[in-house]
């Protein structure tokens, strides 16, 4: 592969350090010059000495400045002389061209007649007044301010990161963090790149035309929208979304997160909503793109437990005002995603603020095949791969796990050495997401591997004999992440689900623990996550889904999230108990069922765990032939085949 060609130079970049050892290094200098050493500079005299090395002849120029100071220049014969001995040679020992001597003077006019008959007595060779601009020892003493001024311009440099005009500088706190996105920007990322999300795609291309193509719009009296919530799941695609806006928009695009208007100081995040806002309307029409907006638009007055937070409050405040009040610009259209949108208030929910709320739910088995298709694009893959395949073996993923499962078979076949990722990498992938990384040195006795088998093997035997229950694609007893074993499951893809599924499910998921007490007369502690999910399961059916009969129609689940800051329980001491003990004869009952099955059963149970033991994994076909196929799984063989 050819080396890319870097557009942008590597820029010279001066050390931090360096820069402190030059200030000490100037400093250092400044103290020489003006005071760390006194063997280049002239001596101090008296006017006694003066007038006594004048008598002798030993003085041959005497200059005078400004009528106040004067230089003594000695003669050669002089400074040979032993009292002159530290005035004779300059710093880098040569002799000394002078001056030797300075002295201030008193009366100029007496000093001048002193010297004129030193003159013609021919004691003195020569001397004048003269004079004297201290323009270095100005500039000495104004070099510390400026050295001051210089590092304080460079730390504030450094606080913004370099650049001038950034939002970090200490005089541009209150300014907007956002990126702007324009026809000058290079986006590549467009509307052809998001698979799947048809609707929410509809919407956001709507808003886009609403933006280019105003008066189609207007003309007929509507309004353009003034914002829309993107609302859904971890991964689902919301921020790619905006991000094929940015590429497919002709308009200025700022984009932010919520988190960016969270400062340690007070008023900075409401004054940042102003500026983004500001900037948006001398540019309109505009899009501001606020990721993860849940981080500033989190109801009002549901936090005073923790003291409450004024600032984030203030922020959101402004935020209300801009998106809809007196004197907002039509022509700015907010997009935000959350997938927390239970918590976000209500102010900043309504029509007018966020017009449109898009919901981007997890992709659909369709849906899935076109994002593995966008996803597979850069990968080098065998020849006929089916996508329908692997968006079967993939229900519940986000479009963010089908890139990592694309990324992880790619890296899965390069492992192996392979010239191209094939289907059993995508399946091993899977395997590596839901149940993590493969143990191979994980030392098991043979005791425990047999105890895993039939546990294992348990929830294979149960969910086979069930006819609501997921269909077996495999199970395994190989170590993977935290797990000793797992049973693979290829659920249906349901939009409500029935009181005999859940309990179906619920079964399935108690046949391993009750294949260790048919088998064993014992249990272990390796049903742990089996009972934290049939909790789970049976708490739902008897408190937000009203499937119990003793409780009725009646739902605890609170979906405006308020009930997260309450300490009390939504129901009485009384329903409380009658709550516990139906979740617990419902996990009880089906585990008695699950035993009831397995005891019809254990001899199947037992050779499917010895085959386990033997291959350590196992497929739908080993159980077929030992079981025979299951009568009303209609759609089994289209599902795995």
């Amino acid at each position: 592969m050819a080396k890319e060609n870097n557009p942008t130079p590597n820029k010279f970049k001066v050390s931090p350090w360096l820069i402190y050892a030059a200030i000490l290094l100037i400093f250092l200098f400044i103290s020489f010059i003006t005071g760390g050493s006194s063997i280049d500079e002239p001596g101090q005299l008296t006017s006694s000495k003066f007038n006594d090395y004048l008598e002798k002849g030993q003085i041959e120029k005497v200059i005078v400045y400004n009528k106040t100071e004067a230089e003594v220049f000695l003669t050669a014969a002089a400074l040979k002389d032993a009292a002159h001995k530290k005035v004779s040679k300059d710093v880098f020992d040569r002799a000394n061209k002078g001056p030797h001597y300075k002295f201030d003077i008193g009366n100029d006019q007496i000093f001048q007649n002193k010297l004129e008959k030193a003159v013609e007595e021919k004691k003195l060779k020569d001397f004048n007044f003269l004079p004297k601009n201290n323009w270095s020892d100005i500039l000495i003493s104004l070099l510390p301010i400026i050295i001051i001024i210089a590092v304080w311009i460079f730390i504030m440099r450094k606080m913004s990161g370099g650049g001038a005009g950034g939002g970090g500088q200490i005089f541009n706190i209150g300014k907007s963090k956002a990126k702007l996105f324009d026809e000058k920007t290079d986006i590549k990322t467009t509307f052809k790149d998001v698979a799947g999300l048809e609707g929410a795609k509809e919407e956001i291309q709507e808003i886009v035309e609403f933006l280019k193509n105003p008066e189609k719009y207007t003309n007929l009296g509507g309004k353009i929208p003034k914002g829309a919530l993107l609302v859904g799941p971890p991964g689902t695609g919301k921020t790619l979304l905006a991000k094929a806006v940015a590429g497919e928009a002709q308009v200025p695009f700022f984009s932010l997160s919520g988190s960016d208007f969270v400062e340690m100081f007070v008023g900075v995040g409401a004054s940042r909503v102003r500026d983004l806002f500001k900037q948006a309307k001398e540019k309109s029409p505009a899009i501001i793109f606020i990721d993860e907006i849940d981080a500033v638009g989190r109801a009002r007055g549901k936090s005073n437990m923790s003291g409450g937070n004024d600032e984030r409050e203030n922020t959101l405040n402004q935020l209300l005002t801009e998106m809809d009040g007196f004197g907002t610009n039509s022509n700015v259209i907010v997009l935000a995603a959350t997938n927390r949108a239970d918590v976000l208030d209500k102010a900043l929910m309504r029509a007018g603020r966020f017009d449109r709320q898009i919901f981007v739910d997890l992709p659909d088995i369709r849906e899935r095949a076109e994002i593995f298709q966008v996803h597979l694009a850069p990968i080098k893959k065998v020849e006929g791969l089916d996508l329908d395949f692997l968006a079967k073996q993939t229900p519940g993923f986000s479009g963010a796990d089908i890139a990592n499962v694309c990324n992880e078979a790619a890296l899965i076949a390069a492992r192996h050495n392979k010239t191209a990722v094939d289907r059993q990498d995508f399946l091993d992938a899977v395997d590596r997401i839901i149940g993590g990384l493969e143990k191979k040195n994980k030392i098991i006795t043979p005791d425990e591997k047999r105890a895993i088998a039939i546990h294992e093997a348990g929830h294979a035997t149960v969910s086979w004999m069930l006819e609501h229950a997921a269909p077996l694609i495999k199970v395994t007893i190989v170590p993977r992440g935290q797990s000793l074993g797992a049973a693979w499951y290829l659920p249906e893809e349901r939009q409500i689900v029935r009181t005999d599924q859940m309990l179906d499910e619920m079964c399935a998921t108690m046949g391993g623990r009750a294949a260790e007490k048919v088998t064993f007369d014992r249990i272990s502690t390796g049903a742990l996550s089996d009972l934290e999910k049939v909790t789970r399961q049976a708490r739902a059916m008897v408190t937000i889904y009203g499937l119990n009969e003793k409780i009725g129609n009646v739902t605890y689940y609170d979906s405006t999230g308020q009930s997260e800051y309450n300490f009390s329980k939504p129901y009485s001491d009384e329903t409380a108990k009658v709550i516990d003990a139906e979740i617990s004869d419902l996990i009880e009952g089906q585990y008695t069922r699950a035993i009831a099955i397995l005891e019809e059963n254990k001899d199947k149970l037992n050779q499917l765990a010895d085959i386990l033991i033997e291959k350590e994994v196992i497929f739908k076909d080993d159980l077929e032939a030992i079981f025979g196929k299951r009568t009303w799984d209609k759609n089994l063989e289209e599902v795995v085949s």
